[in-house]
């Protein structure tokens, strides 16, 4: 399909406005996306944290291990969550679910601390690590280790789904821009090749261009004002023939 020159300008501000506001919307999809899955995350494990810390407390007193032990291995088979320990008030280590041991960097970190980090781990990979305090922090507090890696292939899946539908608009857009600029644009070849063979043949009865001297629009003005010129151009002319000492 053969685009005129006027029209391929705004063609490409079609792909321009395309292409932006595909890529906004991706990168605001993303984001979004993101954010409100990780606060999801979170939340869901401080949770589990509060909940632990909750049934732990009657444990505590007991100093039943044992038990306390039991009750974090259950809850460390929910996905997403990657490890548990519980500290004493004092940062003492009273279980936990690492295996074969508690890595360096949480061994010699603020066990007490009950705010949320970061943590990379060699061998196991990065955390978000969220914590509850038991019994307001006399007792200890519940520490709980959230995968990334897993938030973040959870993300890629719920944006893929979405960018999969941005695309398919975006291909769609396009080609029904491209049809649409070339049913525009056609009106105006007609007009061209009209004003061609006027200027060619010097046809002045427009012959074989009704469709085009009956449309409504501009083509169909400018048609009929070419045909009004080359008319008057030949009646000029043979006006001109018809006088004495008129030359060919």
């Amino acid at each position: 399909m053969r685009i005129q020159k006027l029209f391929r300008k705004t063609l490409f501000g079609v792909f321009f406005l395309f292409g932006v506001i595909g890529v906004s919307t991706s990168v605001l999809c993303i984001y979004t996306v993101d954010t409100h899955l990780s606060e999801e995350y979170e939340s869901n494990s401080r949770n589990i944290a509060k909940t632990i810390a909750d049934s732990s407390v009657d444990i505590l007193l007991n100093r039943n291990l044992t038990a306390l032990q039991s009750l974090i291995d259950q809850f460390v088979e929910i996905q997403g969550i990657s490890y548990i320990y519980i500290t004493s008030e004092t940062g003492e280590f009273l279980a936990h679910t690492f295996v074969p041991g508690i890595p360096e960097e949480i061994r010699t970190g603020d066990a007490t601390s009950t705010v949320t980090v970061e943590r990379s781990l060699p061998g196991m990979g990065d955390f978000v690590e969220v914590a509850s305090p038991i019994l307001a922090g006399v007792a200890g507090a519940v520490h709980i280790g959230m995968d990334t890696g897993l938030v973040a292939l959870k993300i890629q899946r719920a944006i893929g789904q979405q960018v999969y539908l941005i695309s398919i608009i975006f291909v769609v857009g396009i080609l029904a821009a491209i049809w649409l600029v070339g049913q525009a644009s056609r009106p105006v070849d007609g007009v061209l090749a009209f004003a061609v063979k006027l200027a060619r043949e010097r046809e002045a009865d427009g012959k074989g261009n009704e469709k085009l001297l009956a449309r409504n629009d501009e083509a169909g003005e400018l048609a009929r004002l070419f045909l009004y010129f080359s008319q008057v151009m030949d009646r000029d002319k043979a006006s001109g023939l018809a006088q004495p000492g008129g030359k060919e």
